[in-house]
């Protein structure tokens, strides 16, 4: 771990001045250099794709409970178990951690959350360092002798990026009763169809006996701190974004069937291409997306595993993820969308002909006005009045579900060029650390409403 040190020694020593001055609130002070050693020794676990020469310059690509995944998860029980924590584990492999208030009440714990899981090609700071700052204030507060009135704790989400079970925020959509669990725990691997997400669940440990519900893990409040994974904090000076909401967004697989043809015998007049018409559908759905000001992506393309240069695929599937901030525009999207590669199956030669079907949904969302002030009260408190910004959310997140029934907001933090889903992707010690403030302030000052609302 010297090398960490070496790597971040000057941030660091930046980061403790600004917040020794600034801690008033808790009278707690994370340990920003801990905070980031721990965040780096964690990666050791599904570290990929180096693009520099320093230890931490890797991506990451440690897919819902792949090995690595599984080794990560068994890590962070023992550390919170240390911390004298209480580990509960549902039927989706949640992981809940639980230390006990000052109150001794059974009522619902006031939660961190975020997540473990990356994309292949993903970054160390999505979803880990939510989960890394979580536990940095546990020790911060264990190690100062210092309680909360109501129990405090941490979740750690299962398959939040959706990248090898493909359904994002899966396992809290379940939690919030929005997606069926036989329906989550039957996902299929995207490159292994015979491996489900209930057997990898099984196969690891993680398949708790605990329903996975809001009923049966309920929850008090949420706070999550995240990257930003935009360019908008950097851009304008700032430090710290309170999130007051994300935009609403779709994911859509569409497969389009033609027939099987020889490219140099087979007429264009006479073929049933769906590789053509699917790149057209493509191309239509950023026009119309364009149009409403709105997002259309597509990132996964397949053509048959025994495709070749000389034959017209017989079939072919691709992904549409449509997002804005107004659900009616994201259905306006898909609607024209529907309607434009329906007039593009009968374009070419015989026509093609085509399914789909709506694999998440997960409409915008406004977070809670009480979390929300926690969150500024505390960035005010920690950077003044010019360093903080309300903002929204272009991604999805487990905030989003875990907002149908318990009071929820995020913390973001900037990250460099507003890079994220990509190895290079990188928010510095001092915005770590600043994060993990802003969230032991805000979970300190909710806890603090909280029982001042009692009297």
């Amino acid at each position: 771990m010297q090398s960490f040190r070496r790597t971040s020694h000057h941030f660091l020593r930046h980061a403790s001045r600004r917040l020794s001055t600034a801690c008033q609130g808790s009278g707690l002070k994370v340990n920003a250099n801990r905070l980031w050693e721990t965040l780096h020794e964690t990666c050791q676990w599904g570290a990929a794709h180096r693009h520099g020469e320093n230890p931490t310059d890797t991506g990451m690509a440690r897919l819902t409970l792949d090995d690595n995944d599984a080794r990560v998860r068994r890590w962070f029980a023992a550390e919170v178990e240390k911390l004298g924590c209480s580990l509960s584990i549902d039927q989706m492999g949640n992981m809940f951690a639980r230390q006990k208030g000052k109150l001794q009440t059974s009522a619902p714990m006031i939660a961190m959350g975020s997540h473990l899981d990356t994309q292949p090609r993903g970054g160390r700071y999505d979803g880990i360092l939510g989960v890394m700052a979580a536990l940095e204030v546990l020790r911060t507060m264990k190690e100062n002798g210092f309680q909360t009135n109501y129990d405090v704790g941490i979740v750690n989400w299962t398959n939040e990026e959706g990248a090898r079970f493909p359904k994002s925020m899966c396992s809290s959509g379940v939690w919030a009763g929005a997606i069926p669990i036989e329906k989550a725990w039957d996902l299929r691997d995207i490159h292994d169809s015979s491996v489900t997400l209930k057997s990898e669940l099984e196969r690891h440990g993680f398949l708790g006996q605990i329903e996975c519900s809001h009923t049966a893990s309920p929850l008090a409040a949420h706070f999550e701190l995240h990257i930003e994974q935009g360019p908008v904090l950097q851009e304008t000076g700032r430090s710290i974004g309170v999130v007051q909401g994300a935009q609403g967004y779709r994911w859509l697989t569409f497969t389009v069937k033609g027939r099987d043809a020889h490219t140099g015998t087979t007429p264009l007049s006479a073929r049933q291409d769906p590789l053509l018409a699917a790149s057209r559908m493509i191309a239509a759905s950023n026009d119309i997306a364009q149009k409403h000001n709105a997002l259309a992506s597509t990132g996964i393309f397949r053509i048959p595993s025994n495709a070749s240069t000389n034959t017209v695929a017989s079939e072919v599937s691709f992904t549409l993820d449509i997002r804005h901030p107004q659900d009616s525009v994201v259905h306006a999207v898909q609607e024209e969308c529907l309607q434009a590669f329906s007039a593009i199956a009968a374009q070419d030669g015989k026509g093609v002909t085509f399914n789909w079907t709506l694999d998440t949904d997960s409409p915008a969302v406004k977070f809670d006005q009480g979390c929300l002030e926690s969150i500024q009260a505390a960035a005010k408190h920690l950077v003044g009045p010019d360093q903080w910004m309300n903002i929204s959310s272009g991604a999805g997140h487990d905030s989003v579900y875990t907002s149908h029934h318990c009071p929820s907001a995020m913390i973001f933090v900037p990250c460099r060029d507003g890079v994220s889903h990509h190895p290079t992707e990188y928010c510095s010690p001092e915005h770590c650390a600043l994060g993990a403030q802003t969230l032991l302030e805000a979970v300190v000052h909710y806890d603090q409403t909280k029982v001042q609302n009692l009297k």
